[in-house]
């Protein structure tokens, strides 16, 4: 019945189409795109030339580093005094030597000449520069000739920061209250030189060993594994590193804890703190597993004696690939299988790859400078998610993949100033700028394409290539080209272009390609067009790609093999003129959705297409279909189609039982609720969507079974986020229920569906329910159920609860830590109306106050970043203007850039244009659609039945 249900709408629905006009929006709203940081101009990889220069200078070069600490951390003490002994190479002749320091005094300095008998030691004067924070040393007469190597002993003292950068102290709380210090560390990119002075570039290696003073009650662990002989009571010593970079350079002091196992002939380890140790199993054993895996991928084994992983209490970053000591946020190394989540299982199996894969990828090969940041982070991207499958491949992990960094990038890469993989940056503030989307998400993706296109086989031998010539120094993105290259020639694989113009076509040019298909339907052949793809339908550039292409048909729906066919040259369009594809037969190219681009079908095809996916959707692969409702979304509110077109092809999801599908969908459903929630005609978008989804809500339910494959449990967590949007009554009545059993009685929610209980049972809860949950945070010890917490209380729909919330972020009393209270905001003004004002009237009042919450180091300030966020959901006139008031308060003040006003208005015009635009096509063929829709008229007879049957009876 139901198959026959979803027949008949799509008839009516195809009537629908050709009534419906297609709208053009020139920009999508801020908060469509995810957050990026990147910069307003273009720029080549070189330096303009009226620009100072904040690279060292060239003339000196450090071989070796013999660095001690000593630190009274286990009293809360932030004072470590230190001495740093640098072997150097002079290389030519220069007066001064220079390096690196930050927020370090009390230097004394000494140097002599190395393999000179008779040179004595002299003492140094030095002079700082604070805003290039060079440290030059020199002495009145004496010089540094070329081909002379020196000593240099620089004395000095230091503070633990308290921002979780650089050499800093993190405190936690123990299992019987007590209060615990550590000291860890946290130097990238530019944060080595406040533990110690140094040539803190990624290009300039060198060998470290390593010293560390501290309580005898307390331990050390650094990159390489602990000196016996050299060690003792309350000193620390390590063995001597290989030749690596400053910022991979790392220790931590404290009284961790550790799980040890040993595979493929290397020891690793899992750190945390007291009374977390049997949370420690999934990472030790996903970590020897995916090691295994990379190592043999490569062909080359990983490069030190031993692999340690630690949890920090406060860390800033998520993760970070400190060769031999990998450092992590507690929740993506500690899981607890009795109540640790699907999602946290993954995303440590997944950031614990994409660490491991630096090791190779980073470390192994550094790169020559930060403008070339993708050159690490995109393989790290890519292996987080391929050491993932290689390890785990029932997962089917590159539906996340396609789902997150995919997407991730094509949002982000849609606009006219998207900048290039490789960009030129000198300050410190400026590479901080680079850690967004295109270094990690458009990296990894760029390069799986590759990877699918050259073939595996080609790809996996051009990395063992890299890996190899350049090993144990730093490469850029010009060797990587040429050992792919190589590789092909290896492996006698034809290439229709030199694979550095092809590759370097995607990283030294911002955007992405959109390409467009033109079918003809007399003689099966095919055109391929390219062009510069943004959100501005009508914006032109000259921007050409080397674009690798594949095709399937419904003749033979054959997404296997994924390797190119064709290629667009550089050039703009191209004609398949040998495919003779049936005139009633689907058309779709790029198989599996491997390729970065977006693709846009002549309206013949994506009827084929939508009559396809409605009849037979799995005959179409996950990945495609996904990419098919995101493209179309994009497609329909930048007026490239008809929303009719998007609206139409949703119907087919009664039959979609995959993640990445129902991962569009919920992204489409999310941003079209945002401006529609509020619509007079809002019941009929919530029927509509509520026909998409009840039938899978049905199927999947809202109850966690065993045994499950690995995605299913990621798909029904959607399926009950769409179903309780929609309003379906069966869902807001179940989640409710096992919130309101949790409280009453005990009743464990299962850990895979606490975020969509939380949430949704938040919605309708009283001042019980929600003190029960809030509680719950500020009690819990595990970091990953805290992120899960905060995100749910921010669902609240009751004003009172959400001030409460909100407030606890300058609460300094509570249990909140030092990164968590900057988080509090988001969670609540982006789910609605309710939670929007609410963060604004907390801001009215206490704006000063969160402008001085901690963002740890490089962070920006929080009341700014916020007011920013809160103007991309505001979508009425009342929004505005009480936004309007808190801007009009803050005015002037030193916490906000006078640029601020002139940003919100731009957000809030952006997102009045949308519905300007896209509201009436949308609401039309949604009323439309429930007007005619099968299901009512169902309904309608059943009533009709029933009230004949009771006048009989």
């Amino acid at each position: 019945m139901t198959r026959v249900q979803v027949g008949t709408m799509s008839v009516l629905l195809v009537l629908l189409v050709a009534t419906t006009q297609a709208a053009v929006v020139r920009s999508f709203p801020p908060f469509e795109q995810l957050q990026s940081l990147e910069h307003p101009n273009l720029r080549a990889v070189v330096p303009f030339a009226d620009e100072e220069n904040y690279r060292l200078p060239n003339e000196t070069n450090p071989l070796h580093y013999d660095v001690y600490l000593s630190t009274d951390v286990h009293l809360g003490d932030t004072g470590f005094n230190g001495t740093v002994s640098i072997t150097l190479e002079v290389l030519e002749a220069t007066q001064s030597i220079v390096v690196h320091a930050r927020q370090l005094e009390n230097f004394t300095a000494t140097i002599q000449q190395l393999e000179v008998e008779t040179a004595t030691e002299q003492t140094l004067t030095f002079a700082y520069e604070a805003e290039r924070e060079f440290l030059t040393l020199s002495q009145t007469g004496l010089s540094f000739p070329a081909d002379t190597k020196w000593l240099l002993k620089i004395s000095y003292q230091g503070n633990l920061r308290t921002d979780n950068g650089g050499f800093y102290l993190s405190t936690y709380t123990d299992e019987e209250g007590n209060t615990k210090y550590l000291a860890t560390t946290q130097f990238e990119s530019t944060d080595a030189r406040h533990a110690f002075p140094c040539y803190d570039e990624p290009a300039k290696r060198a060998n470290f060993t390593i010293t560390i003073k501290h309580d005898p009650s307390y331990n050390a662990i650094s990159n390489m594994p602990q000196n016996e002989a050299a060690s003792s009571s309350g000193v620390t010593a390590f063995d001597t590193t290989v030749n690596m970079p400053t910022y991979l350079v790392a220790f931590i002091v404290s009284e961790f804890v550790y799980s040890e196992g040993e595979l493929n002939g290397l020891p690793q380890r899992v750190f945390s703190r007291k009374g977390t140790e049997h949370e420690q199993e999934w990472a030790l054993t996903t970590g020897m597993l995916v090691e295994k895996r990379l190592s043999d991928y490569f062909g080359v084994k990983f490069a030190l004696p031993k692999l340690d992983q630690a949890g920090i209490p406060d860390f800033a970053a998520g993760a970070m690939e400190n060769w031999g000591l990998a450092t992590y946020r507690e929740e993506y190394i500690l899981y607890n299988p009795e109540n640790s989540t699907i999602n946290t299982q993954t995303n440590i199996a997944t950031i614990e790859a994409h660490e491991d894969a630096h090791m190779w990828f980073g470390d192994l090969v550094a790169i020559e400078w930060w403008s070339y940041l993708w050159l690490k982070e995109g393989f790290a991207t890519l292996f987080e998610h391929l050491a993932v499958d290689l390890a785990y491949p029932e997962w089917d992990i590159f539906q996340i993949f396609h789902a997150g960094s995919y997407q991730s990038a094509l949002i982000n890469d849609a606009t006219p100033t998207a900048r290039p993989m490789s960009y030129f940056v000198q300050k410190p503030s400026e590479i901080g700028l680079l850690y967004d989307s295109v270094s990690y998400a458009k990296a990894g993706s760029v390069l799986d394409m590759w990877r699918h296109a050259l073939t595996n086989t080609v790809f996996q031998r051009g990395l063992h290539n890299y890996l190899v010539a350049n090993q144990y120094s730093a490469a850029n993105p010009n060797q990587l080209f040429d050992a792919i290259a190589l590789a092909a020639f290896e492996e006698n694989y034809e290439v229709p272009a030199r694979v550095p113009d092809m590759m370097a076509s995607w990283t030294n040019q911002g955007g992405v390609p959109l390409l467009t298909v033109e079918r003809n339907y007399s003689d099966g052949s095919f055109t391929i067009k390219q062009e510069v793809y943004t959100n501005d339908k009508n914006y032109t550039n000259e921007k050409l790609w080397f674009v690798p292409v594949n095709y399937v048909d419904a003749s033979n729906p054959d997404f296997r093999n994924t390797e190119a066919t064709h290629y667009l040259l550089n050039q703009s369009q191209i004609s398949i003129s040998d495919a003779k594809i049936a005139a009633d037969n689907w058309l779709i190219l790029n198989k599996k959705s491997t390729g970065y681009y977006r693709i846009n079908y002549d309206s013949q095809n994506w009827q084929l297409i939508i009559d396809g996916l409605i009849n037979r959707p799995h005959k179409i692969d996950p990945r495609n279909r996904a990419q098919l409702i995101s493209d179309l979304y994009r497609f329909a509110t930048s007026g490239r189609v008809p929303h009719a077109t998007l609206l139409t092809l949703l119907t087919y999801l009664p039959n979609e039982d995959q993640y990445a599908p129902w991962s569009a969908v919920n992204t489409v459903i999310t941003l079209f609720n945002r401006y529609l929630s509020g619509d007079s005609d809002y019941e009929n978008f919530q029927f509509y969507v509520a026909e998409l989804v009840n039938q899978q809500f049905d199927k999947f339910g809202v109850n966690d079974l065993n045994g499950e494959q690995h995605l299913v449990k990621f798909t029904r967590n959607l399926l009950i986020n769409i179903a309780c949007l929609a309003g379906v009554e069966s869902c807001l009545k179940d989640t409710q229920a096992k919130l309101q059993s949790l409280v009453d009685d005990g009743t464990t929610v299962e850990p895979n569906l606490q975020a969509q209980v939380y949430c949704n049972g938040l919605k309708q809860a009283d001042a019980k329910i929600f003190d029960f949950v809030f509680d719950k945070l500020m009690d819990s010890n595990d970091q990953a159920e805290r992120r899960l917490l905060i995100s749910a209380i921010g669902c609240s729909q009751n004003s009172t609860q959400l001030d409460k919330f909100v407030s606890s972020s300058i609460d300094q009393t509570n249990g909140l830590r030092v990164q968590e209270r900057i988080t509090l905001l988001f969670p609540a003004y982006s789910r609605g109306e309710v939670g929007l004002l609410a963060s604004i009237d907390f801001l009215l009042v206490h704006w000063e106050e969160y402008a001085l919450l901690n963002t740890g180091f490089g962070g920006i300030n929080p009341l700014y970043s916020d007011i920013l966020g809160i103007s991309t959901y505001c979508v009425n006139e009342k929004q505005r203007l009480k936004l309007q008031e808190l801007l009009d308060l803050i005015k002037g003040s030193s916490f906000v850039p006078d640029t601020l006003q002139a940003s919100v208005d731009a957000n809030i015009a952006s997102n009045y244009e949308w519905l300007n635009v896209n509201r009436e096509p949308l609401m039309s063929w949604v009323s439309n659609f429930r007007n005619s829709s099968p299901a009512l008229n169902i309904s309608f007879l059943a009533l009709v039945l029933c009230l004949l049957a009771s006048k009989l009876f």
